[in-house]
């Protein structure tokens, strides 16, 4: 069954992700990133300016096939050819169609009420695919 995990209410959503990857890196985890092209383009550039002190090893899928099954991180806009499915960084608006491939899923939510909305959405299909789900708060919940 795919363990799937909601981060909620955090304050920068791409900062938080960094800090993830660095410590299921730190931890030697293998982690998928999904998301639209534009997200991953800053994702990977946040990756490389994150800390001066900390290397987080990523490469994008297109990336030959040793650097592929070597690498921790792995930046990906399809999940149809991923070299692992261990645990599935989900940055993408809906749930992908390949989720229970998937050992775990980690789902970042940021402040933002939209992103609140379309998060309970994909709380609701991943409960439908029959996934253990839980929630974490980051920061306490802002009514507005």
């Amino acid at each position: 069954m795919t363990s799937v995990v909601f981060h909620c209410y955090t304050a920068d959503p791409q900062t938080y992700a960094c800090r993830l990857l660095r410590k299921a890196v730190a931890t030697g985890a293998k982690v998928i990133v999904t998301g639209a092209e534009q997200t991953l383009l800053q994702l990977d550039k946040a990756l490389w300016m994150f800390s001066a002190t900390d290397f987080i090893p990523h490469c994008d899928l297109s990336a030959p096939l040793g650097l592929l099954n070597k690498s921790p991180v792995v930046l990906a806009n399809s999940l149809a050819s991923v070299p692992h499915h261990a645990v599935l960084l989900n940055l993408c608006e809906q749930v992908p169609a390949e989720v229970i491939q998937f050992e775990r899923v980690i789902e970042i939510v940021s402040q933002a009420e939209s992103e609140q909305h379309m998060a309970r959405l994909r709380w609701k299909q991943y409960k439908v695919l029959g996934c253990d789900l839980t929630r974490h708060d980051i920061a306490p919940r802002v009514k507005g």
